[in-house]
């Protein structure tokens, strides 16, 4: 026999160790390194099929349980592999079973898609493992049990065994301890899986709820603001009744007045006129007596004409259209064609939108425009005057310009005096004006009108509307 240099087995030991990255002196090294690579491969790509086939919790759990159980058919080239859980074990959890062949045909008795009936096909070992498994009848399964062509794993779950996987092989596939420790990872890992797949599939159960529940919320919402809108218009309407009804009963308890006691004076003073024209017309005043009966003349036309202008104002006060008034304008608009003397022609101008404004500020603009509108009839000569209304987005303005005798500087002056103290009560038309502007927070200033006499100018903002209702 011939021996072997010693450098030639340093080299052939050299090229081991450098191909297997072990140093060994072995003779059987090799081919055990070899059988323990071969397994090691096994393990990796039942490893690899197993996460693809956990990966399916977002698929369903159909899905889920039959990737389980092909990884598990693949990994140990077996003729059946059968997942099943107890029953009331995972009560959410779908499907409850499933049986696969050497083929990989699904097989189950519940509804399942895709899977056959097992019919005469199930051999009666696995259909006996399966009722066991269903029953809860798990007590001599507990343990991992692995013999050469038979695996049994309990799928355990917080302490539980929930339910078991099984799988039968040929008489080519033995097996051991690595694919013991395989199917116990697959079994463990399916229970947390199948777990998530069924909190997965309540969780989006209560998301579709809740975006069912949010967009009927949402048709609430909308139904709730158009009717709230409506209810808007119709609390404005009725408060509008309300006033108008207030303003006419307030315009006919004022007719009332007006006829009961000042046209009654009037009258009387007209009758005792008529009786002083008659005894001076007698003779009896001596020389003067014709002066006298044309001074009584001239008072018995004035007290017929305020006769007939009380009457023109209780016939205006309760005539039934009125009623009908809604808006400022159209209230100014009496205001000026009414309730003015006949030589002052008086004109209604508008700018901007029409807007409903609080009851106490169109009240206070109408009174302030009849206070100036009466000083200008009275007190200014004017034969023209003219009301503007401007309607802004934050604030309304009144104004009313004349083309009387008036002077601006001597009115502001009065004004101060009057606001400053009020001795003997005069002048308190400006006074009232201006301490009606004030009321809302407005402005009111006396000047010069482009047509020669005086214009008064309100300003109120819009936003003391936030006290009407």
């Amino acid at each position: 026999m011939t021996a072997v240099p010693e450098h030639n087995r340093r080299v052939s030991t050299s090229d081991l160790d450098r191909l297997t990255g072990v140093r060994s002196g072995k003779g059987s090294f090799y081919p055990e390194f070899r059988v323990t690579a071969q397994r090691l491969e096994r393990v990796v790509a039942a490893l690899d099929a197993i996460s693809r086939a956990l990966v399916q919790t977002v698929h369903g759990p159909e899905n889920l349980v039959r990737a389980v159980a092909e990884a598990a058919r693949t990994h140990l080239n077996a003729e059946w592999v059968l997942l099943a859980l107890a029953d009331g074990a995972l009560p959410e959890a779908r499907p409850r079973h499933l049986i696969l062949d050497a083929d990989g045909t699904a097989y189950a008795f519940e509804g399942l898609s895709g899977a056959r009936d097992p019919g005469p096909h199930l051999p009666d070992a696995v259909l006996n493992r399966l009722n066991d498994i269903l029953r809860g009848q798990l007590a001599q399964f507990r343990l991992p049990v692995i013999e050469s062509h038979h695996a049994h794993v309990p799928i355990e779950l917080n302490g539980g065994v929930m339910g078991a996987f099984a799988a039968w092989t040929p008489s080519h596939r033995t097996l051991d301890g690595t694919d013991e420790a395989v199917m116990r990872i697959l079994a463990s890992q399916t229970a947390v899986a199948l777990q998530n797949c069924a909190l997965f599939g309540k969780s989006q159960e209560l998301l579709a709820r809740s975006e069912r529940a949010f967009a009927e919320a949402s048709r609430h919402a909308v139904d709730l603001a158009a009717r709230n809108t409506e209810l808007l218009a119709t609390q404005r309407e009725l408060d509008a009744a309300q006033r108008h009804q207030l303003l006419d009963s307030e315009r006919h308890r004022i007719a009332r007045e007006l006829h009961d006691s000042v046209t009654q004076c009037v009258l009387s003073a007209g009758m005792q006129i008529e009786v002083c024209r008659s005894e001076a017309q007698t003779g009896s005043l001596g020389a003067g007596g014709e002066e006298v009966v044309a001074r009584l003349d001239l008072a018995k036309d004035l007290t017929r004409s305020a006769v007939e202008q009380l009457r023109s104002a209780i016939y205006a006060l309760n005539r039934p259209g009125d009623a009908r008034r809604t808006s400022l304008p159209e209230m100014l608009e009496q205001l000026a064609t009414v309730h003015m003397p006949e030589d002052l022609r008086v004109s209604l101008q508008m700018q901007g939108s029409v807007a409903e404004l609080p009851s106490e500020v169109e009240h206070a603009l109408l009174r302030i425009a009849g206070e100036a509108l009466f000083n200008t009839a009275m007190h200014g000569n004017a034969t023209q005057a003219i009301v503007r209304l401007i309607y802004r987005p934050k604030a309304v303005t009144l104004s009313i310009a004349d083309d009387g005798t008036g002077d601006p500087d001597k009115l502001r002056l009065m004004l101060r005096l009057t606001d400053a103290t009020d001795v003997d009560g005069h002048h308190r038309g400006l006074a009232n004006m201006l301490a009606r502007a004030r009321e809302h927070g407005g402005t009111f200033e006396v000047a010069r009108s482009r047509i020669g006499g005086v214009r008064v100018v309100i300003t109120i903002p819009r936003a003391a509307e936030g006290s009407a209702p």
